[in-house]
């Protein structure tokens, strides 16, 4: 029993050494715990310090409006629309944002035209288009997936081209030495060494794109998770708000772990 004590305390040791790694169970037993913990928070909160439902609904109260909502209030539609529009957004803006972060990444023309240019765009909220898109769109759902577009493409650009930096200057020169050509360089040591960092990035920018929906459905919306986290808010259905937001936020998991498998799926050389 001692020796088992003192193993564990030193798979505990080596698990907290800089960028040491853990067991997958380990992994998923600490994931888990971290939303139990949250949740042990809530309910102390709710029902041990009695915070007013007006400004906190219990957990069991917010679990009873999910079930109605999903059953028979039509949130499934709501979820449907609002990813689709994150979807369509987010697609639009990687592929276009993609193949411009690569070209300002690896060469310095492109980065010089276009970097400053983009710096300057990201910095721009994407609520401030708001009132341009209805004037030059209209409020259909065009005019939603360009907020969504706004806050994304910009982002992606920019980080990619730090993806495509961050591969080695040695490794380049090596290749050179071997007689590969720049455009050999650019298909053969650049993109496979970045796209699994492209992977990241793209996971990290959906996020993003996540927080603009709230906005986006402002914008003449009928359906969608914004929309009804705003009628929610209006009407002070603070549960409802709740629902919506923890939605987000399951969504935006599945989504990132989806990420993950793609980029295990499709660069399985890349696992450490």
């Amino acid at each position: 029993m001692k020796e088992m004590k003192m193993g564990l305390l030193k798979k505990l040791s080596d698990s907290f050494t800089p960028k040491g790694t853990i067991s997958k169970n380990a992994y998923v037993t600490l994931s888990a715990f971290a939303f139990l913990l949250i949740f042990l928070l809530w309910g102390i909160a709710s029902y041990v310090i009695k915070v007013d439902q007006m400004f906190l609904p219990t957990p069991v109260k917010t679990v009873a409006t999910a079930f109605t909502m999903f059953t028979k209030g039509g949130f499934l539609l709501d979820i449907q629309m609002s990813v689709q529009r994150v979807l369509i957004g987010f697609l639009i803006s990687s592929v276009v944002g993609i193949p411009l972060g690569i070209l300002i990444g690896t060469y310095a023309p492109c980065s010089a035209f276009w970097e400053p240019m983009f710096s300057f765009i990201r910095y721009l909220p994407a609520s401030a288009f708001i009132q341009l898109f209805i004037l030059w769109i209209g409020i259909g759902e065009e005019a939603k997936v360009a907020i969504i577009i706004v806050g994304s493409f910009a982002q992606i650009i920019l980080m990619v081209a730090n993806n495509v930096r961050n591969v080695s200057g040695e490794l380049i020169e090596v290749s050179y030495t071997l007689g590969v050509s720049k455009l050999e360089v650019l298909w053969k040591i650049i993109l496979p060494k970045c796209l699994p960092d492209v992977i990241d990035t793209l996971r990290v920018v959906l996020g993003w794109a996540w927080t603009y929906i709230i906005v986006a459905e402002m914008v003449g919306a009928s359906k969608g998770i914004g929309f009804m986290i705003s009628q929610a808010g209006r009407q002070f259905w603070v549960d409802k708000i709740f629902v919506g937001i923890i939605s987000i936020g399951f969504i935006g998991l599945f989504l990132d772990m989806l990420g993950l498998y793609l980029k295990k799926l499709l660069f399985p050389w890349n696992e450490s």
